[in-house]
């Protein structure tokens, strides 16, 4: 697997010092100013050096993976597509997705294809401000895998897919999200949170600035992470502490109430060790057993922990549409029938299609198949309303 590259170390001073005095998004931009090409910039690279960039079928090409990312498809997660990408034509397709800091986006993708085939996936981050680049953030033609991103900060991603000039295939596509954490109390999972980051403390003097999550005294008390154990300490507030250092993450995560701790500083750990056990220590003297847990990250001060420890529930709907259709001429069985640009019956209506319209089913998710119209236009219709196009017209033969 590719991946999009770090800046040099000889940039390195550089991006600290823009990044005392910029956005993130600045220093972003300036990064990917020195980063390496990514394996579908470097086979466009490729065509423009042997002269073919010029040719009818690469133009198309180009213009297929730009316009991909410029119509990518607004999709709930987890999203599963089972797709076909067109030898034929020059193809793409990009999927738009929201995931909140503190989880994985995972790119799971299967494809059945000649030997050698290479198809290109990369995962974009969308800027605050949509004028700028888009920033490449993972990219591979190893298909099939499964690549994963961690979000270190809120935002929308485009996941686009492309096979090179001439190669297609049929693929499965699944995109979901994981928490990048473990939990921090054994055998305890979401329900045992109980007070939420940003609540109100003392009359509204302050705000909770982690999650507490409420278990028997006792209960062990884990490692998130692997890290090195910064402090352990007793406070006022927070009684018996331990602080462990993320590297990753770039984080210090904060355990406090604990009845007891088991570890000591400067300490290694392992994601699952045990760090201490569930108390009230401190401030919580007078409430039941709990671990408050907070995330620090430099220079953002107090981060919510909640999507960095909950995993996402939910599956993937599975596909109830013929598996047959895909990559076929289809026709829309009665008129009316709404195009939507997401597959869901609350996605943007592009526009109603008239009976008998034929369209190409490119790809399905549950009972939603993703389509071409004859002039170009693309979207999603429900797959009930779709039928194969050598069915016989009412009244045919009469």
């Amino acid at each position: 697997m590719t991946r999009t590259e770090r800046a040099p170390a000889s940039v390195g001073l550089v991006l600290l010092a823009l990044m005392g005095a910029s956005a993130c998004e600045e220093v972003e931009q300036v990064q990917d100013r020195f980063r390496s090409e990514t394996p579908h910039e470097a086979y466009l690279s490729g065509l423009e050096a042997a002269g073919l960039s010029r040719t009818a079928l690469a133009r198309d090409w180009i213009v297929a993976s730009r316009r991909s990312l410029d119509e990518a498809m607004p999709v709930s997660l987890p999203f599963h597509e089972r797709g076909t990408l067109t030898p034929e034509e020059a193809g793409a397709v990009a999927f738009r997705v929201d995931v909140p800091r503190g989880q994985t986006l995972t790119t799971d993708i299967t494809l059945e294809a000649e030997p050698g085939a290479r198809v290109f996936v990369d995962v974009f981050r969308v800027p605050e401000n949509e004028q700028d680049p888009l920033r490449p953030v993972l990219s591979t033609d190893s298909v099939p895998g499964v690549f994963d991103h961690p979000v270190m900060r809120t935002g929308s991603f485009i996941v686009r897919i492309q096979p090179e000039l001439l190669r297609g295939g049929r693929y499965d596509l699944t995109l979901r999200t994981e928490a990048q954490l473990a939990f921090p109390v054994e055998n305890h999972g979401r329900r045992a949170i109980q007070s939420f980051f940003g609540a109100d403390r003392d009359g509204g003097q302050r705000s909770h600035h982690g999650v507490d999550i409420f278990a028997p005294r006792g209960t062990p008390v884990l490692a998130t992470a692997d890290g090195t154990v910064s402090r352990v300490q007793t406070t006022n507030r927070g009684g018996k502490v331990v602080w462990l250092r993320d590297p990753v993450r770039n984080a210090s995560i904060y355990y406090a109430h604990l009845d007891s701790q088991y570890v000591r500083s400067s300490q290694r750990v392992r994601r699952g060790d045990t760090l201490g056990f569930v108390g009230n220590t401190g401030n919580a003297r007078t409430t039941p057993p709990h671990l408050h847990f907070g995330i620090y990250q430099r220079g953002q001060g107090p981060t919510d922990p909640a999507p960095f420890i909950i995993q996402p529930v939910g599956d993937v709907t599975p596909l109830s549409v013929d598996p047959d259709q895909l990559g076929r001429w289809v026709r829309v069985r009665a008129g009316g029938v709404r195009l939507r640009n997401a597959p869901s019956s609350t996605g943007d209506v592009l526009r109603e299609l008239e009976d008998q319209v034929p369209v190409r089913a490119l790809g399905g998710s549950g009972n939603w198949l993703r389509v071409r119209l004859p002039d170009g236009g693309t979207g999603w219709v429900a797959g009930s309303r779709i039928e194969p196009i050598e069915t016989p017209l009412d009244g045919a033969g009469q």
